[in-house]
């Protein structure tokens, strides 16, 4: 188990209740009564630090090396149903955005999301979770597929941002993250889409225009990340829990501001600590949402979208 600096108090009670245990099997005297006030102990400082998390710290968490990522979400929901469907039939597969079908219950839904990988190598070969043009590309080629077929789409969101490379601008990473905001307003098949870690900048638009926009509890989703946000405003990443804050960048903030529709309560500690009870939640939004939107018309979908993202913002005349 992997600790931020936060969760430090925890650790060290975990550590004194392990110990305790150890000493309990070992020998002959009773520590059932110590174990006891720990385990108490460690509940209350759990509490404790998950009511209060500040803005960065919920950064932290979304970035967790445990925390589950799209393709564990996917193999969760379908188990063997899941088919991955690879390439934008232009310059090349994508490895940083995958999708494909997938069943829940009896049920085809097209998923699409990004992936990040696990250690070096796969992060390497992930890019991190930052899709090229091509990645883009493959995702509204699926979704094109899925309008076709009459099938849902679901999209998860976990990505630090689009690839900032030279090579990605030169193949058009604006233009394939605008048609993708495009296409996705008028897509004539329900769109459920769901924040899992990271939600950032146009990486996260380009497949997060939905009919019902979700975020899993210790998530954030904003135009910037709070790391470079700093590095603009202060000339300095020392900044980041100031700009976290600034930027109204959690679910709690983007519920508030009518951004997203929906909070997914994760386990206490996150949603690594509970993988199964996260599982099930995701799922369980996904299925009651789509039985709210598979009786719409394409026409009632679309017009619905549209009016939803129009009523997003505050101004004065």
């Amino acid at each position: 188990m992997e600790y931020l600096e936060f969760e430090l108090p925890i650790k060290e009670l975990e550590e004194q209740l392990d110990k305790c245990q150890i000493i309990g099997k070992e020998s002959d005297v009773d520590v059932t009564e110590t174990c006891k006030q720990i385990e108490k102990k460690l509940a209350e400082t759990k509490k404790e630090i998950y009511k209060n998390l500040t803005a960065w710290q919920r950064v932290q968490l979304s970035r967790h090396p445990n925390r589950p990522y799209t393709l564990d979400h996917i193999k969760a929901l379908c188990g063997d149903s899941f088919l991955e469907l690879h390439g934008d039939r232009n310059v090349k597969d994508d490895k940083a955005m995958i999708g494909g079908l997938g069943k829940i219950g009896d049920q085809t839904y097209m998923f699409i999301g990004q992936q990040k990988g696990y250690n070096t190598k796969t992060r390497q070969y992930r890019n991190f979770g930052m899709s090229n043009p091509e990645g883009y590309r493959k995702a509204l080629r699926l979704m094109k597929s899925a309008e076709k077929f009459g099938i849902p789409v679901v999209t998860l969101i976990d990505t630090p941002g689009a690839y900032p490379g030279l090579e990605a601008e030169e193949r058009g990473q604006g233009e394939a993250i605008a048609r993708n905001i495009l296409e996705m307003s008028r897509l004539k098949v329900p769109i459920i889409t769901i924040i899992i870690g990271e939600g950032a900048s146009g990486g996260a638009l380009g497949i997060g225009v939905g009919d019902k926009v979700m975020m899993l509890e210790n998530t954030w989703y904003s135009v910037i990340s709070p790391e470079s946000c700093s590095s603009i405003l202060w000339r300095s990443w020392e900044y980041k829990e100031q700009a976290a804050e600034a930027l109204k960048l959690t679910a709690k903030d983007m519920k508030r501001m009518k951004l997203v529709d929906q909070i997914i309560k994760e386990p206490l500690g996150g949603a690594h600590t509970d993988r199964e009870k996260t599982f099930l939640a995701v799922r369980d939004a996904i299925v009651k949402t789509y039985e709210e939107l598979k009786n719409l018309s394409p026409k009632e979908l679309v017009k619905n979208r549209m009016s939803k993202y129009d009523e997003m913002g505050v101004y004065k005349d």
